[in-house]
């Protein structure tokens, strides 16, 4: 007897077979990466290398360590990660949410995995640009008109990519950081254009999501406020929307899944955009 759970698998895998491929939107971890200041970087080393230790039939093998902060290469950013006057969203207290050294309601470990709908708006090719300059804010109205321009709409529960161009300077390192030149991205404007639209997560290519002022840093960051405090909506960093932007693809199967680590307030990840073949 066939159920309806083995025939909802069948018709995925002749979707599947049928043609669709993946864009790879995660960065590569690789030790020297470019990254936030703010967080304990990405290491990796081999402690055990073939030929360190032989079986007594000649096998060998090697193994690896890694030690990394979770908001280090494309990551996602769990609800625990901002807070403001003392309150995470839900308004749970900050401090006592942290008691343990784990956040046990807002962690990481609480985003489900993510198979959406996902929305490409690339600001700089609607712009007429390769690269924003650094420290430009997208704005609400380069939001709409990049969406008009692509002919798409937004549902709620998408989740909205939104590439500046900045992308390419990562394999620059330092630059990428933009300590001196700023960083382009939205400000509180755009976040709560996309909350209104009650978007599920947000993502950019840039290394904070949201706009950097030259010389500025990390001092105010009133978008992370808007979505992960008062809105719950989760933010990803560090993408690379290249393909997506260079191939036009506006819309996709958004799949992302965090790593389950308990009480974490964010995680490395590895997200993928599904199309057609």
């Amino acid at each position: 007897m066939t159920t309806s759970r083995q025939r909802t698998g069948d018709t995925l895998l002749a979707a599947v077979e049928g043609g669709v491929t993946t864009i790879d939107l995660g960065r590569q971890l690789r030790v020297g990466m470019p990254q936030s200041p703010n967080h304990p970087q990405f290491w990796h080393t081999l402690p055990r290398r073939h030929g360190d230790m032989l079986r007594p039939d000649g096998g060998s093998a090697a193994n690896d360590m890694i030690s990394t902060g979770t908001h280090v290469g494309t990551h996602i950013d769990a609800l625990a990660h901002v807070s403001h006057d003392g309150k995470l969203f839900g308004g749970l207290d900050a401090q006592e949410a942290g008691r343990g050294g784990k956040y046990v309601e807002l962690g990481v470990h609480t985003i489900e995995p993510m198979v959406r709908r996902g929305i490409l708006l690339d600001v700089a090719r609607h712009l007429g640009v390769d690269v924003l300059e650094g420290g430009y804010e997208i704005t609400a109205a380069d939001l709409e008109a990049t969406l008009s321009a692509e002919a798409v709409d937004l549902r709620p529960g998408d989740v909205v990519l939104i590439r500046s161009g900045w992308g390419r300077r990562f394999a620059e390192g330092a630059p990428y950081l933009g300590t001196t030149t700023g960083v382009p991205g939205i400000g509180e404007a755009g976040a709560r254009w996309l909350t209104d639209r009650r978007v599920h997560a947000v993502g950019a290519d840039t290394i904070a999501f949201e706009r950097l002022a030259p010389g500025g840093g990390h001092s105010l960051l009133p978008a992370h406020r808007v979505l992960l405090v008062e809105q719950g909506v989760y933010i990803v960093e560090a993408l690379d929307l290249e393909q997506l932007g260079e191939q036009r693809v506006h819309e996709f199967v958004f799949v992302l899944v965090p790593l389950n680590i308990y009480g974490a307030t964010g995680s490395p990840v590895r997200p993928l955009a599904v199309v057609s073949a």
